[in-house]
């Protein structure tokens, strides 16, 4: 039986407008004087650090954690800003599922796996009534590296759900290559769903246990209880 579903945010969860490119161009810009550049860069499934490292090396600022504290800093304003002026939207048959997890006889804990520092995965969630349905997670905070933050969110529910939780017992869920691929570092099973900016086919090429078009398509029920 599953015992935690571990979902990512963007493109899995909710739509944001984009919000979080956004802040991140005007955080560049505010902060630094950088205005060119993050048009280059691929966000889909990244960590908010791995992304700022980016920037800095490709303008040659120091990676230096003083400049980290400043972009973040600055970052969760505008985010927060931008989201409350954004259209966006909750992906298609989340809520659904999501309650439909809840109403199993033995329901499994949910909680976060994402690319986003835990204070811009709250705002974007708060936004759209999300966020307090997440017992615990794992962000940018704990490790640029997202196999390392499936990781660190792992060590995390065994201390809430006890040390005999089993890999196997986990399900992640996500739109992108990166989150099957985490997925399967911590040994989990690993639901992808075509939601953000990735093809079905091209999630089926990384062989996820499930792939779905949305969550309309699959039953919690079904991920469940194989």
């Amino acid at each position: 039986m599953i015992r935690l579903v571990l979902f990512d945010i963007d493109g899995t969860l909710v739509h944001t407008g984009h919000a979080g490119t956004q802040a991140f161009k005007k955080t560049f810009a505010t902060e630094f004087n950088l205005h060119h550049g993050s048009e280059k860069m691929k966000f889909a499934g990244r960590t908010d650090v791995s992304l700022v490292r980016e920037f800095f090396k490709m303008h040659g600022l120091p990676e230096t954690p003083e400049h980290f504290t400043q972009f973040f800093a600055r970052y969760v304003f505008w985010l927060d800003h931008i989201l409350a002026h954004n259209d966006g939207k909750v992906c298609h048959g989340v809520a659904e599922f999501i309650r439909d997890l809840q109403a199993l006889p033995k329901p499994p804990a949910l909680g976060l796996l994402t690319g986003n520092i835990k204070l811009g995965a709250e705002l974007k969630l708060r936004r759209f009534g999300l966020w307090d349905i997440f017992q615990f997670g794992g962000f940018a905070d704990d490790n640029e590296d997202r196999n390392q933050i499936a990781a660190a969110a792992f060590e995390r529910a065994r201390r809430v759900l006890g040390k005999n939780l089993r890999a196997e017992e986990v399900v992640v869920v996500g739109d992108t290559p990166f989150d099957i691929r985490c997925g399967k570092f911590i040994g989990a099973k690993v639901l992808a769903v075509a939601t953000g900016a990735a093809t079905l086919d091209e999630l089926k090429k990384h062989k996820p246990d499930w792939a779905a078009e949305d969550l309309t398509q699959i039953s919690a029920q079904e991920i469940c209880s194989s």
